[in-house]
């Protein structure tokens, strides 16, 4: 159960579902609430996804490219920072319909990076190498499958926040999201940049 408890308050913390409604409200401003929810459970489904995916061949893949993991956290955190710009410029705000029919938000940017972002990969990785018995790797296998049902809960119902909110209301914590989601890219890159190095 500790084990269990230290993974899922560390994913949550890192995924922050609730940190993503505004922007899920954002990006699917003009859908309906049937579209929003299909969208919600599909960003859950492809940010577990890419968790398990990670969890499970994440080093091998990674050091058959020779990627090092700080490589990893910097290129997240430039796809972070593109997304948090067209947040601040309003852009991500009123895709087009050409833009909507070609692009699901649901995998990017919601899936990934915003979910399952370099934190949460690295996080899981290194809680992989951690888990030594059977207990604790079905505790991490049911801390990941938590972590997705909440990240689920908190944009399905993004909807209603959204009623309570106005149009007014959500534009605004766009644009705040936007900005944090700025710092965020911008901590990561600066965190790749140090380990970098330290390596050298």
């Amino acid at each position: 159960m500790k084990f269990f408890w230290e993974v899922f308050v560390t994913l949550l913390v890192i995924t922050d579902p609730p940190g993503t409604v505004p922007v899920f409200l954002g990006l699917t401003r003009g859908l309906s609430s049937r579209e929003r929810s299909k969208l919600a459970w599909q960003a859950a489904v492809v940010a577990f996804g890419v968790i398990v995916a990670f969890a499970l061949f994440g080093r091998s893949v990674l050091s058959y490219l020779g990627v090092q993991l700080p490589a990893l956290q910097g290129a997240g955190g430039l796809l972070l920072l593109l997304v948090s710009l067209q947040l601040l410029t309003g852009k991500a705000a009123e895709p087009s319909e050409q833009e909507m029919a070609t692009v699901n938000v649901a995998f990017v940017p919601l899936g990934t990076p915003l979910l399952a972002g370099p934190g949460a990969i690295v996080a899981t990785m290194l809680f992989v190498q951690r888990a030594s018995t059977g207990g604790q790797v079905l505790a991490l296998a049911i801390a990941i499958v938590a972590v997705a049902v909440a990240a689920w809960l908190a944009m399905r119902f993004a909807f209603v926040i959204h009623r309570i909110l106005t149009d007014n209301g959500v534009e605004l914590l766009t644009r705040i999201a936007g900005l944090l989601l700025s710092a965020i890219a911008v901590e990561l890159v600066a965190q790749a940049v140090r380990a970098f190095v330290k390596q050298g």
